[in-house]
């Protein structure tokens, strides 16, 4: 999350490295610009803004949503427009996936959880049902996911069953079942993986079987995602304040044919994201989103990235960042082409 020395001053925050020393002894980023941004979250003031979502509506791309998670207060849907259509009181709910064709209580629709912190003591994965022709959220009911303070959550689906990866504060990541077929969702633990540190960002490869997980201070790491794999880590890359600097925070996939696309990953420490290839986990390169029709964005905690049509705006895919910086307002969610993205790196 963004340091409070960002937002206020305070006594002893100079002794943290500068976002400049950072920027500078971090490897060369190429430059992209976000070509939308959201409305601002509701909680001014404050490090609220976390992480997004994307349905893809694929009728009409253009009426696409975009949920994104103010963690002091609730969830916002927005239209790619960036107008607020909907806000949901849900308390502290710090990041959120969705699913979409998922069967609710018998009729299929679009499933979203999020990360419950409202008890710091024992997470939870709150989940609701997005109505796309409205943009409203129904809160369907909440899950237990274990002991600890909720994080990142993230959805992983095998032709037997839906499951939602909860990522508590201390590294703890719970990998639940859930029920959604009757009028209350029902969980259940399956198996508990670990690391070692704070960690929060997750996401899920249904193709290859895999989780990735961000350990914030210590880097990027790979598990089996199936319920009865291997519980062992195997880490993709360290933080090392050149490639990656701490924090590492969102991630998302990018998916291309059976095994391929990219892995993105948010170096909040300075300003910056990191590509890496998903079929052998190779480093591919780095970009930061620069001032143009909108502002810049520094400090991302959560992003998304969903590839296809999303209309003329967006070629290629739609890329979501959380800005940790949107003054005068509050923070918000920028906007990108995933086609403007992999054109800053030649890749095709």
């Amino acid at each position: 999350m963004a340091s409070l020395c960002s937002f206020v001053t305070i006594t002893g925050c100079a002794t943290e490295p500068s976002t400049e020393i950072l920027i500078a002894k971090a490897t060369p980023a190429v430059s992209v610009q976000a070509r939308g941004e959201t409305a601002a979250v509701a909680t001014a003031n404050a490090d609220a803004a976390d992480d997004p979502a994307i349905w893809r509506n694929a009728a009409d791309p253009r009426a696409s949503l975009i949920v994104g998670t103010d963690k002091k207060a609730g969830l916002h849907v927005y239209g790619l427009d960036g107008a607020d259509r909907f806000f949901i009181d849900a308390g502290a709910v710090n990041n959120v996936d969705l699913r979409a064709d998922v069967a609710i209580a018998g009729t299929p629709g679009i499933l979203v959880a999020a990360s419950d912190r409202n008890d710091l003591a024992n997470s939870q994965i709150a989940l609701f049902r997005l109505d796309p022709a409205t943009a409203q959220l129904a809160p369907l009911g909440n899950v237990a996911s274990g002991a600890g303070e909720a994080y990142g959550v993230c959805f992983y689906r095998t032709t037997a069953a839906l499951y939602a990866f909860m990522v508590a504060k201390d590294g703890t990541i719970n990998q639940v079942e859930l029920d959604v077929a009757g009028a209350t969702p029902r969980g259940r633990i399956v198996r508990t993986l670990k690391l070692g540190t704070q960690s929060e960002g997750c996401v899920a490869d249904e193709r290859t079987g895999r989780l990735y997980v961000a350990e914030e201070d210590v880097g990027l790491w790979r598990f089996d995602a199936n319920p009865a794999g291997s519980t062992e880590a195997t880490r993709i890359a360290a933080v090392d304040g050149r490639n990656l600097v701490a924090d590492a925070e969102g991630l998302a996939i990018a998916t291309e044919g059976e095994t391929g696309g990219y892995l993105i990953v948010s170096s909040q420490g300075d300003n910056a994201y990191v590509l890496y290839r998903l079929e052998d986990d190779s480093y591919v390169g780095r970009f930061r989103i620069a001032p143009g029709k909108v502002g810049g964005v520094e400090e991302t905690d959560g992003i998304e990235l969903i590839p296809g049509d999303f209309g003329p705006d967006y070629p290629g895919g739609l890329f979501v960042a959380q800005d940790g910086h949107n003054l005068p307002k509050a923070q918000n969610f920028k906007l990108l082409a995933w086609d403007d993205i992999k054109k800053a790196f030649g890749l095709r």
